[in-house]
């Protein structure tokens, strides 16, 4: 994510590229979707989900275009470069007594196929993995790259708390039990406190936190060095995912259909509309990734229509999930994190299932924690780096890894509230990089475009809502929501 041109790595077909968006968007947002949307009523969540998801469409279409142009830039200016080295080339040619023949035959040949070339690449082609940094450094002036800097810290800053939160929640519910009888995780009709009995003296929030100190333990040193995630760890969490999400959505249907129905949802309730509009932004989030997710595709001919493929698939994903589990459960007794719900011994009888949906979280936010941590110390790094200068050592290796952890941990310690953690990390900085980021990229790389390559160009990958009314409109949309979550925000702590 920090800004730099990479390599596009090994190519794929369109539809691996539709299963790997897949992926990325469906990720832990969803877990707290169904609580925000029993909490918000089921007629408004729908109506909202279906907007946000249209709103995400829009805006990935804007990074799609600006993607595009970008590439142009840069296929322009290494044209220009090659055009001066072939006029360097042939002016050497002419001073030369000894091939001089030779060397005029060359000089008229090749500008000839220089121009073949230049007739046949297309400029807007997708062939360079140009991060969301990069693109900010090129479209925007020095203040803009520092902001745009500036909301993907803040958003790194709310996941990595989210992370640091869920699992040692996840951890304390299913291994405390109130009654000390049964490591059932959580009871059917059990409205668990903080300062509830945990093991022994010990209370539940004394757990927890033993939990966070020990995942902070085991996975913050991981800051001060270099680490990815490798493709295999990549497919093992992926495959898990599909598995829990497949046994949720399964159960779920399985306990309507048998008649224990225990959920009866209201059609509206505005009160919950700020958390589930964070949880919906949230978990729609994969702007920031696309460079690393679309240049890679083979064939990018169909490329807004795969786009649009996946977010329907995924809206009737989330439908599904949140509808099953939203008629499935009270709408009390729902969990912050959803596979919770089904650590119940009267929800799943079977051990072994019961463990596993709980502990879920715990495998895999654990294995993403460290690159998320590892790309906001870069992100620290690009945000603070001059040209030719170089941080001592202390301050690379120790300061920036340091204010990296120590926040998110501090925020985790103070609260494991997840739908609110979610809720605001999605309503600000994930409205930045979701909204706002994208509608001035692709102004600007509008205007940019225009000005490099005339007014006639046309860019093969231009957003559908070309007219500058979307971008107003993305850009209205996302101030709007800024200020109502706001205001939201400080009408209910007044009345509290």
């Amino acid at each position: 994510m920090a800004g730099e041109i990479t390599e596009t790595g090994e190519l794929y077909s369109p539809y691996v590229g539709l299963v790997y968006m897949f992926n990325l968007i469906v990720g832990t947002g969803a877990l707290t979707m169904p609580k925000a949307f029993a909490t918000a009523g089921w007629l408004v969540s729908l109506v909202l989900l279906v907007f946000l998801g249209f709103m995400s469409f829009v805006t990935t279409t804007f990074v799609i275009e600006a993607m595009a142009a970008a590439n142009a830039q840069l296929h322009w200016k290494r044209m220009e470069n090659h055009q001066e080295e072939e006029e360097e080339d042939s002016s050497t040619a002419s001073d030369s007594d000894v091939l001089v023949q030779d060397n005029y035959e060359r000089a008229e040949k090749r500008p000839i196929l220089s121009v073949q070339r230049r007739g046949s690449l297309n400029l807007f082609e997708i062939t360079d993995r140009v991060e969301m940094g990069q693109m900010a450094s090129m479209f925007f002036n020095k203040v803009g790259v520092n902001l745009f800097y500036f909301c993907i810290i803040i958003y790194l800053y709310g996941d990595l708390a989210i992370y640091a939160a869920a699992v040692p929640f996840s951890l304390m519910q299913v291994t405390c039990s109130a009654t000390g009888n049964e490591s059932c995780g959580v009871e059917a009709d059990t409205k668990h406190n903080d300062t509830d009995p945990c093991w022994g003296p010990l209370r539940r929030v004394d757990a927890y936190r033993i939990y966070l100190a020990v995942f902070t333990l085991l996975l913050g040193p991981f800051t001060f060095f270099d680490v990815q995630k490798t493709k295999y760890l990549q497919i093992l969490t992926s495959l898990m995912r599909w598995v829990a999400f497949a046994i949720m959505i399964v159960l779920a249907l399985v306990r309507i259909g048998n008649g224990h129905r225990e959920g009866h949802p209201p059609l509206a309730d505005f009160s919950g509309i700020r958390n589930l509009f964070g949880v919906c932004v949230y978990s729609f989030m994969c702007q920031h990734s696309l460079p690393s997710l679309v240049t890679p595709v083979s064939s990018k001919r169909h490329l807004t229509r795969l786009v649009f493929l996946d977010y329907v698939l995924i809206l009737a994903f989330y439908g599904l999930l949140c509808f099953t589990a939203i008629f499935c459960f009270r709408g009390d007794s729902l969990m912050d994190m959803y596979t919770l719900n089904f650590a119940r011994c009267d929800v799943v009888s079977l051990a072994a299932v019961r463990f596993f949906l709980g502990l879920f979280p715990v495998f895999t936010i654990s294995t993403n924690f460290p690159i998320i941590a590892v790309t906001l110390r870069n992100n620290w790094k690009t945000l603070f780096h001059r040209d030719g200068g170089t941080y001592p050592w202390v301050v690379d290796r120790v300061v920036f890894p340091t204010i990296t952890l120590l926040p998110p941990v501090l925020v985790a310690f103070c609260t494991h509230d997840l739908e609110s953690l979610v809720g605001i990390t999605g309503a600000y900085a994930g409205t930045g990089i979701q909204y706002v980021i994208p509608a001035f990229l692709v102004y600007h790389s509008r205007k940019d475009t225009q000005l490099a390559l005339g007014y006639g160009t046309i860019n093969k990958h231009r957003s559908p809502f070309r007219h500058a009314f979307w971008v107003g409109f993305v850009l209205l949309w996302a101030f709007s929501c800024f200020f109502f979550v706001t205001a939201n925000i400080v009408l209910s702590e007044t009345k509290v």
